[in-house]
């Protein structure tokens, strides 16, 4: 073999070779692509199928809450309309007067008691939801729990009406009562303050705050899982949640819906 047969094949070598390299790159580029590519479809199947495992479970416990309300309207709430009427009666016929005092004692905490009872079977069936716009919804919790007297609550809003279908409602007033009663409970707070709010810039803004004792979320375990569950209902109804809280500066929470969600 003379020096440039050699030659061209040294040549013919080096080319086969640096060929060879650039296919097995490319090869590793695009099997790199279609693996991201096939993670990323697990991802979203992922993220939808775990969507759709929570509405089923908010549906179910919707169900569930409105066949308790109806429980209670239809069995215990007539057996209380029934007592109420007995204790009327017996006013009434004055059989016993030196008892019409008490009696009559009784027959006012037991209307009371069946108010409670329409308003929680309302409450539990969504009558209340499906009925009111937010800002109804929301004062009314304002207007309860500065009925305590334990905190003082102030509400502040730009709208009186929004066009908010049923679910969104719904999750952002149990948003709202958990993050009221875990003040409560938990926070010893003076104030909480609620905003809320539509701009150009979001469609709708929940902010929640108030000046307890706070906590480090960080360090959330089993502990925190009201939290966790309003952070899921934000989830089911396409929002963003963000917490904040540290110990001895208070709570804030936003959610956030997007005019797209």
């Amino acid at each position: 073999m003379g020096k440039t047969e050699l030659l061209i094949t040294i040549i013919l070598f080096n080319l086969f070779f640096v060929l060879f390299v650039v296919a097995v790159m490319v090869y590793i580029k695009k099997y790199k692509e279609r693996k991201r590519e096939y993670l990323n479809e697990i991802g979203i199947t992922k993220e939808i199928h775990q969507k759709e495992l929570l509405a089923t479970q908010l549906e179910i416990q919707q169900a569930t809450m409105q066949q308790i309300g109806r429980e209670l309207h239809d069995n215990i709430g007539q057996k209380l309309t029934l007592v109420s009427l007995y204790t009327q009666q017996l006013v009434y016929e004055n059989k016993v007067p030196q008892e019409n005092e008490k009696i009559e004692q009784i027959y006012q905490i037991i209307n009371s008691s069946l108010q409670d009872l329409r308003s929680l079977s309302k409450n539990l069936t969504n009558d209340n939801v499906i009925e009111n716009e937010m800002v109804t919804l929301i004062q009314e919790e304002v207007n309860h729990i500065n009925a305590l007297k334990r905190c003082k609550v102030t509400f502040e809003h730009n709208f009186e009406k929004i066009d908010l279908e049923f679910v969104k409602k719904n999750v952002l007033l149990r948003i709202t009562q958990e993050f009221l009663q875990n003040s409560l409970k938990h926070a010893r707070c003076n104030t909480i303050a609620i905003t809320l709010k539509s701009s150009s810039d979001a469609f709708l803004t929940l902010h929640l705050q108030d000046d307890g004792v706070g906590f480090d979320y960080t360090g959330l375990t089993a502990d925190g899982i009201g939290l966790k569950n309003m952070k899921k209902r934000t989830e089911i109804i396409g929002g963003h949640f963000n917490l904040q809280s540290k110990p001895n500066f208070g709570t804030t929470l936003t959610i956030l819906l997007d005019k797209q969600s």
